[in-house]
């Protein structure tokens, strides 16, 4: 599976990924929310998986510089620009987001933070993908989740046309990310849905031995 997805992976973003920024821009949409979130204290590692491009680490560090940061990413095209990018302030590694060894590809073990940006609705097995992040979590560690929601506020037609349009790029969003999320063990849940819909946001925090929570909170 790993391989195959990972080749489907860079069959997509061959030439994508030297456009795919100035692109996204525009609709995926939350991402800058997600990452005014994180709030990772001084001394934090923060972990990105399915990194892509580097945008997003770019991003964090310059919000939050002097942070340890890791991307991780099935894609080797994708990793291409990432490198170029971000050059030595990030440890970049090829890995499935559903099986990986942290230790084996940056030389740590635990992150205080980890983000999954627009990556859930890519991943075949997505749950999955989210499990294994949450054990490479420190106690007190915060996963962070933003991607397409269920569009709830938004007109019919345009359910339909993007959904449909998303699917051409190998995209699927998650309607059942928050119930899915409820059921987890060992972390406490906060999930909101932003602009109507269109984007979901979600926070997961490790906290062993407590079942999950599922409840709103506004924005600041």
């Amino acid at each position: 599976m790993t391989d195959t997805h990972g080749a489907l992976m860079d069959q997509v973003y061959r030439r994508q990924r030297l456009v795919y920024d100035a692109t996204r821009k525009y609709y995926l949409l939350g991402r800058d929310y997600a990452l005014k979130q994180l709030q990772p204290p001084q001394d934090a590692h923060v972990l990105e998986i399915a990194c892509g491009t580097g945008r997003n680490l770019d991003q964090i560090d310059m919000r939050y510089p002097g942070r340890s940061l890791y991307g991780l990413d099935i894609s080797s095209e994708m990793l291409r620009s990432a490198n170029a990018k971000l050059g030595y302030r990030a440890k970049l590694a090829l890995g499935d987001a559903c099986d990986f060894d942290p230790t084996d590809l940056f030389g740590q073990a635990m992150f205080d933070r980890i983000v999954m940006s627009y990556c859930v609705s890519m991943i075949p097995a997505w749950q999955d993908a989210i499990a294994e992040a949450i054990t490479h979590l420190s106690v007190d560690g915060e996963l962070h989740i933003v991607d397409f929601g269920d569009q709830a506020g938004m007109p019919r037609w345009f359910d339909r046309r993007l959904r449909g349009w998303l699917a051409r790029f190998h995209v699927e969003p998650r309607d059942d990310l928050a119930k899915v999320l409820a059921d987890l063990p060992e972390v406490e849940v906060r999930h909101r849905p932003l602009l109507r819909g269109y984007t979901q946001y979600a926070r997961l925090i490790h906290r062993p031995q407590i079942f999950a929570k599922v409840g709103a909170f506004s924005v600041s």
